[in-house]
């Protein structure tokens, strides 16, 4: 991936550049020489923002831990079997 660097005034100029080149990688788009923009395609942007899938255990670890009661509810009287 090529990373190009153009001044404010060359992306002004001259966007189709810019666009081009953001085809190959991010441009970096400065002003007085320090960078101020990124541009990127759009499919790397959202690769770049979506959330990270996460499994049950990692959202679980994530829950704060304390002490805590938990007291499961009890049945109280006879179970019968499921009528499927």
């Amino acid at each position: 991936m090529a990373i190009t660097t153009v001044s404010a005034r060359e992306f002004a100029r001259d966007l189709a550049h810019a666009k081009k080149a953001a085809d190959h990688g991010p441009v970096i788009v400065t002003d007085r020489g320090r960078p101020r923009y990124a541009l990127l395609k759009i499919d790397d942007y959202y690769r770049l923002t979506a959330p990270e899938p996460r499994s049950l255990l990692t959202l679980m670890d994530a829950l704060p831990s304390g002490n805590f009661d938990f007291e499961p509810a009890t049945v109280d009287g006879a179970l019968r079997q499921a009528d499927l």
